[in-house]
């Protein structure tokens, strides 16, 4: 591997350094990697290793280090082979952002950059994760322990594997670390995920035809209930609603808050509205185009009649010093989006309550 300056202070690094791995998630913009002065301010890297895992390492030995670059690390046991994807100011963002306590996260150390013999190592390590996950899954149906093997990831030198699984409560697999140690030879870890994390690991394509959100830059999962397709008139479809992890498609919360700013305009969902044609009920609302529909009858639509934020507020307030309009004044229309009102779809399955999953915990053998 060659390693020499151009003039102007750029390093050049060998191709085995530079390769790129396509598999590679959750890719992160370097916007100051540009400035000269922005590796002096830390030592800290962000190094990505398979799919979304990430960790965070000192250079301490003031390696030329660049988006890009392949390098060994420390591990515990051994090494790991990973690439560089932050250097600078931004990596101490970054742990911030993930809400990573520096007093009790482990940082180590940058070892070398990664050599032909060091990738190619690699390499044959992680050509036996496949074959290693269907036998892993075998030994644990074995054992009768409910819980999925959703992805094997072997460490840069082989001597180590972290085995990601899914389960819905604890599971006692003292004696499966002991099986999986004997069969495959190596030190096993055990690392807990959830339904959305299995699906940021594999990886693939929504229905907006982009890359999952969770693969590609989502880090920190949030909660997603029903009220949030509500709020946004989405029909109710299940199917629709769901995304690959089979929950909630995470999508759903990102344009939440700018719904929940038009909706404060919008009279509540109990007040009614008199009229000498009769009373009408809520029936639904567009916070966007800051309109409501109301209905004749409480419990079916009938004479559904759609009017403005401004309108609907008049007729309160009319009622209020008791004065009733001849009618509403409003669009005669029938909406076809009457899941919620109505009942017809069941996509309350999704808000019933999941256990803890205990995400970010693992447990290591002591073989």
């Amino acid at each position: 591997m060659k390693k020499y300056t151009d003039g102007t202070g750029h390093y050049e690094l060998g191709a085995s350094a530079t390769k790129r791995n396509s598999a590679h998630m959750l890719p992160v913009c370097d916007w100051l990697n540009d400035l000269p002065e922005n590796t002096q301010l830390t030592d800290l890297i962000e190094v990505q290793f398979k799919n979304t895992r990430k960790g965070y390492f000192h250079n301490s030995i003031h390696l030329p280090l660049e988006k890009g670059v392949k390098i060994v690390v420390e591990a515990n046991p051994g090494y790991d082979v990973g690439e560089v994807v932050l250097t600078g100011k931004l990596v101490e963002l970054q742990m911030r952002k993930n809400r990573i306590d520096s007093s009790r996260y482990e940082v180590r150390n940058v070892l070398r950059i990664a050599t032909d013999e060091d990738l190619e190592r690699a390499a044959k390590a992680h050509a036996r994760e496949q074959e290693t996950m269907i036998k892993a899954r075998e030994l644990a149906k074995s054992l009768g322990l409910e819980m999925k093997i959703g992805d094997v990831e072997y460490q840069g030198d082989g001597s180590k594997a972290i085995f990601f699984y899914i389960a819905d409560g604890r599971v006692d697999f003292r004696q499966l670390i002991k099986v999986y140690a004997e069969t495959f030879r190596i030190r096993v870890e055990m690392k807990q995920i959830g339904a959305r994390q299995e699906a940021g690991r594999i990886g693939g394509t929504g229905p907006c035809g982009r890359e999952l959100c969770c693969s590609t830059w989502m880090i920190n999962f949030t909660s997603v209930g029903t009220g949030a397709a509500r709020l946004q008139n989405i029909s109710p479809n299940p199917q629709k609603l769901a995304g690959m992890c089979a929950k909630l498609k995470c999508c759903l919360n990102y344009e939440v808050p700018v719904y929940e700013d038009a909706a404060k305009g919008l009279p509540a969902r109990n007040i009614q509205l008199e009229t000498k044609e009769g009373t009408f009920y809520f029936f639904a609302s567009d916070p966007l185009a800051g309109t409501v529909t109301y209905s004749s009858d409480e419990h079916v639509m009938a004479n559904l009649t759609t009017l403005t934020a401004a309108r609907a507020w008049e007729i309160i307030n009319m009622n209020k010093q008791g004065e009733k309009p001849d009618n509403l004044e409003g669009t005669r229309a029938v909406s076809t989006e009457i899941g919620y009102q109505t009942g017809h779809g069941d996509v309350t399955r999704f808000d019933r309550k999941k256990k803890h999953h205990g995400h970010g915990r693992d447990r290591r053998d002591k073989q």
